[in-house]
């Protein structure tokens, strides 16, 4: 949509008055302090309602003079923002082929071409995220066949390069104090994982609060087509790649829908049943949140996790590392997870702004700070000089209270002008602009991802590391995946189609059903009951239009397979 910016002439008389007023405000010995001016974020990724607090309200007002308000996506919030045209003034969105469509049709978002915004209060995505704005020109352009070809924003994990892959998340992270007190056995496939993780829960049958242990905590909250935790599993064990109603295997093209028989959704499926069967799932699984859950495994009630945000990253404390447990990877032998390339156009999770926000300036000049490298940073890590810096070579360290702040975020105090800890200051928008393992270019040749420091690799931080390092030849986490089996699903310019309204009703009523009936599978008590779920959601999904939805699905894997095709001739 066209909205007019104050025109630089009308700008530069602005200025002139402004000067003249404040000449005379001085003379007249009063002064007044800038505004600062607060945006409304609608985040549809964000779990955090509210005025962003912390270090992170101090940067933002320090840096840019903004305050920012966070508006979560909830059921009936962007309806209710669309209805009144007004979604905020800067606007993430969770993906490019739901609600943002629907934006773009009906005017709702800023052009940042429009009396040189981007050019203007932008410059550093306009220099070096050039891939990015095409991509979303383009996208943009397919979705009002060839009305409007505007730049409304770009997606998330940029990167200058699609040369490498970004570092993995499916790490498959145990207690390795637990495998190491079990003697290292080998883990072949699923089987022996889970004959693994019944041996850990009867030597650690209770958490650091004398709560029962499970091998494994699921949530709900990031269910979409399928239950996340299960096909995440697939993706974690086979390398395919979640896609619409099923998962995609880019290295032969083939989609695996949801229901297929034998098929990786149901055999990850079954997985989980099995070990609830065992008494080895949290049977809060169906109903908690993400909050819940990564409580647990900071407690130690969590023996397993495929991801290492809810493994390594949750659990590996100063108070648990000093005591002698860890989590840590430890792949099954014949699993190949994926790991996603890297992209210059980036992904699907969108920065945009408001065509009704009062301060397109100040959005624009937010979204370009957190595009800058400091500003990358800083999202990550915090306040530069506070908790990180560079040292004299130009590679990126941690201070001692970065330190503490990474090993324990949700109780480490900031200190000195900061109020709260750590977590009250990080920023609450919940998506990301460059790729954490994109180069960053104030360094020496590092990437944004700690992982890669120097610093961060020089030494164990405790034993319990140390043996996990001399017993699997790694440094860190990223050294160890690289030397084991995996698969790089290419970085493309894919974006799932729009649906229209008919399919739309139908996926609804297919995914509903997939994801409730597969969770009532999870928690079946025995073999029998398993499969007597699984042959009802199969009948049931069927009667509500599977086989369109399927249909659609492959469509979307085909036109996947054709961008990637692309890219190797």
């Amino acid at each position: 949509m066209k909205k007019k910016l104050f025109s630089k002439k009308f700008l530069s008389m602005l200025l002139v008055s402004s000067m003249v007023v404040g000449s005379v405000a001085t003379m007249s010995g009063c002064t007044k302090k800038d505004d600062i001016i607060t945006l409304d974020v609608y985040s549809q990724l964000a779990n955090f309602s509210g005025e962003q607090g912390g270090w992170g309200a101090d940067v933002l007002k320090e840096k840019l003079g903004i305050k920012i308000n966070i508006i979560p996506d909830s059921d009936g919030t962007f309806e209710t923002r669309m209805e009144s045209g007004d979604l905020g003034d800067v606007v993430v969105w969770a993906n490019d082929s739901t609600n943002y469509p629907l934006a773009v049709q009906n005017g709702l978002l800023f052009d940042w071409e429009d009396d040189d915004l981007l050019t203007d209060f932008g410059p550093d995505i306009k220099e070096n995220m050039q891939d990015a704005l095409t991509k979303n020109k383009e996208l943009n352009k397919t979705i009002t066949d060839g009305k409007d070809d505007s730049i409304y924003g770009f997606g998330h994990n940029v990167a200058l390069s699609s040369q490498d892959h970004e570092a993995f998340f499916y790490t498959w992270d145990i207690r390795w104090d637990l495998y190491k007190e079990l003697g290292y056995p080998v883990v072949n496939d699923l089987n022996d994982y889970e004959k693994l993780l019944k041996d850990m829960q009867k030597i650690c049958p209770k958490d650091d609060s004398g709560n029962k242990v499970y091998a494994v905590s699921l949530w709900p909250d990031w269910d979409d087509a399928m239950v996340m935790y299960v096909k995440a599993t697939a993706t974690a064990y086979y390398g395919y790649d979640e896609l619409a109603l099923g998962l995609y295997d880019s290295q032969t093209g083939k989609f695996h829908d949801a229901l297929e028989e034998n098929g990786p959704y149901l055999e990850m499926l079954k997985f989980y049943n099995n070990l609830y069967q065992d008494g080895l799932v949290d049977p809060d699984s169906m109903t908690q949140t993400y909050d819940k859950m990564i409580e647990k495994v900071q407690n130690g009630g969590v023996l397993f996790s495929i991801f290492n945000y809810s493994g390594q990253i949750a659990y590996n404390t100063e108070e648990h590392t000093g005591a002698g447990k860890l989590m840590y990877p430890m792949k099954p032998e014949n699993a190949t997870p994926i790991v996603y390339g890297m992209n210059t156009q980036g992904g699907d999770r969108i920065w945009s702004i408001g065509a009704k926000s009062e301060y397109p300036e100040k959005a624009m000049e937010l979204i370009n700070f957190l595009c800058t490298p400091e500003g990358r940073m800083e999202m990550e890590y915090g306040p530069k000089g506070v908790t990180w810096d560079y040292d004299d070579d130009g590679h990126p360290y941690f201070t001692e209270l970065g330190k503490k702040c990474q090993a324990d975020k949700q109780n480490t105090k900031m200190g000195g002008d900061y109020k709260g800890t750590y977590h009250d200051g990080e920023i609450q928008i919940n998506n990301t602009t460059w790729s954490l393992d994109a180069k960053n270019p104030e360094s020496n040749g590092d990437t944004y991802n700690k992982i890669n420091w120097p610093s961060e690799n020089a030494e164990a931080s405790s034993e319990i590391e140390q043996d996990w390092r001399d017993k699997t030849g790694a440094t860190n986490t990223n050294t160890y995946m690289e030397a084991r089996k995996y698969v790089v699903q290419p970085g493309t310019s894919f974006s799932k189609s729009s649906q229209d309204d008919t399919l739309k009703t139908t996926w609804n009523q297919v995914t509903g059903c997939i994801k409730t009936e597969s969770w009532k599978a999870i928690y079946a008590k025995t073999d029998k009951e398993f499969d007597k779920i699984v042959a009802g959601m199969k009948k049931s999904a069927e009667k509500y239009g599977y086989e369109e939805c399927k249909k659609w699905s492959e469509n979307e894997a085909a036109r996947k397979k054709g961008l990637e095709d692309a890219l190797t001739k």
